[in-house]
């Protein structure tokens, strides 16, 4: 379809017969209107008064929608932006299409566009809409059919996702199998402790399990490109469909809807280990729970469990920052040891500043305001009970990152004689480092305070009965 940009010349200053050029085509029309919408010739073109700066020969100032019918001539694919009579200082794009002069809103914050697509261009604009209604209006039927026949279970990412975890699986029941054999050498009791193994290792499967959902964003495509969930064609200029940023699966938009929550982030996707959203870690590195945790627990309990105000007591800003750079930069590899950072305090600072920067807390937002209310049950059993309830509801990698921190602070508290640091304190620590109000509101925050205190403290005091 041909792309026609509709401009206006004139063979005199005093002429209201005006000659449309389409494409070096010339056509003579009659423009109704007053010749005071237009300033005096320049090399023999108006110039359209008050014409904004972003636009160019296409915009013909204050003009009716019969006035850009009739100049579209009918032709299609032509164009012509015009400001609105009804409301001044609003553009229209006129645009031709199936036989009839379609009329769009533009608007314009240092790039075009109608929808949700920015285009640096009027006429990137026009190319992109022009291909998406021809698609739409020649292939509907068979847009709408696109989803419900998918290859996705059957070919492309599903089929790469469940080689990947088949692989990881194997390489752990091969490891698995290496540890039994050498334990058959040892007493009968070793043996009993390699079944065990063996069970925590299938329980430490379920982690391949956790759910996640795509981490969709709009993306542009260079080039010809397909759906992975249909294995249909990405049509338009720009933003032709989505990515996730976390594993890189291309789909429609409109597919993006129907993928399972089946995301296996990719490590070269994941740039940093603070910030990052608990699931999409611990999936990207394979663990059960985000290493920081693992490894900075396992520093504090080796050497800091009777160092006095543990967690309470800060490390300077400076050293945790290179903690946290650490972690950034090497992963697991990270150095935390005494020769590097001596002060325990740094380690459990950096811990904190891990918990306090996820984007999603561990007491999620979606089950926040249940635990407030389960907090302010006054009934010691009933409030007990309806902790349990919402805990239930996070997700599993939250859970289980929850449920090894409360073990690990309840050994605190068993230290407290050197320490001073009960399960209360700790709720004062940890209440709003785990929860986060939804609500942006210091207000709802303060208010909120002791019952994060308690509900912390009610999983430190009960660990061995809630988890």
């Amino acid at each position: 379809m041909e792309i026609v940009l509709i401009s206006v010349t004139a063979r005199g200053p005093s002429s209201q017969e005006d000659h449309l050029s389409w494409g070096g085509r010339r056509r003579s029309t009659l423009l109704q209107g007053p010749i005071s919408t237009w300033q005096g010739a320049i090399n023999g073109i108006y110039v359209v008064e008050n014409r904004p700066k972003y636009y160019g020969r296409e915009f013909h100032g204050i003009i009716s929608r019969e006035q850009a019918d009739e100049l579209l001539g009918g032709v299609e694919g032509a164009y012509i932006l015009r400001e609105s009579q009804r409301q001044p200082g609003c553009y229209t794009l006129a645009l031709r299409f199936g036989n009839q002069t379609l009329n769009y809103r533009l608007f314009y914050d240092g790039k075009h566009f109608v929808g949700e697509k920015r285009f640096e261009s009027i006429h990137d604009l026009v190319t992109d809409g022009l291909i998406t209604l021809y698609i739409e209006t020649k292939a509907s039927e068979y847009i709408s059919k696109m989803t419900t026949n998918p290859i996705y279970e059957h070919i492309g990412y599903a089929t790469l996702l469940r080689e990947k975890v088949s692989r990881r699986l194997s390489r752990s029941k091969n490891e698995s199998r290496k540890t039994s054999v050498a334990n058959e050498e040892h007493t009968a009791v070793e043996k009993i402790s390699s079944l065990v193994r063996r069970a925590a290792l299938t329980h430490n499967d379920n982690h391949f399990n956790y759910e996640k959902t795509h981490n969709f964003k709009v993306h542009t495509f260079r080039g010809p490109h397909w759906c992975e969930y249909c294995a249909n064609f990405m049509w338009g200029l720009i933003a032709q469909g989505v990515r996730c940023s976390d594993c890189g699966l291309n789909v429609h938009k409109q597919c993006s809807k129907h993928v399972p929550n089946d995301c296996q982030p990719d490590l070269k996707r994941i740039k940093k280990v603070y910030c990052c959203d608990l699931t999409t870690l611990v999936k990207a590195h394979n663990t059960q729970r985000p290493m920081v945790v693992d490894i900075c627990i396992r520093e504090i309990e080796a050497r800091g469990l009777k160092s006095e105000g543990l967690y309470r007591v800060s490390g300077f800003t400076e050293h945790i920052e290179d903690v946290k750079m650490a972690f950034d930069r090497d992963g697991e590899k990270a150095d935390i040891s005494a020769n590097i950072y001596p002060d325990i305090n740094i380690i459990t600072g950096a811990l904190k500043l891990y918990f306090r920067d996820l984007p999603i807390p561990v007491i999620t937002y979606d089950t926040y305001p249940k635990f407030i209310e389960a907090a302010k049950i006054s009934n010691a059993d009933e409030r007990l009970e309806a902790v349990h309830e919402v805990l239930m509801l996070l997700p599993p990698a939250h859970y289980e990152t929850l449920r090894y921190l409360m073990i690990h602070l309840k050994k605190v508290t068993l230290n407290e004689k050197d320490n001073f640091m009960n399960a209360e304190n700790l709720g004062i620590v940890f209440g709003p480092t785990l929860m986060r109000s939804p609500e942006d509101s210091t207000l709802t925050t303060l208010q909120d305070m002791r019952y994060q205190k308690l509900i912390v403290q009610i999983l430190i005091e009960n660990e061995d009965v809630l988890f």
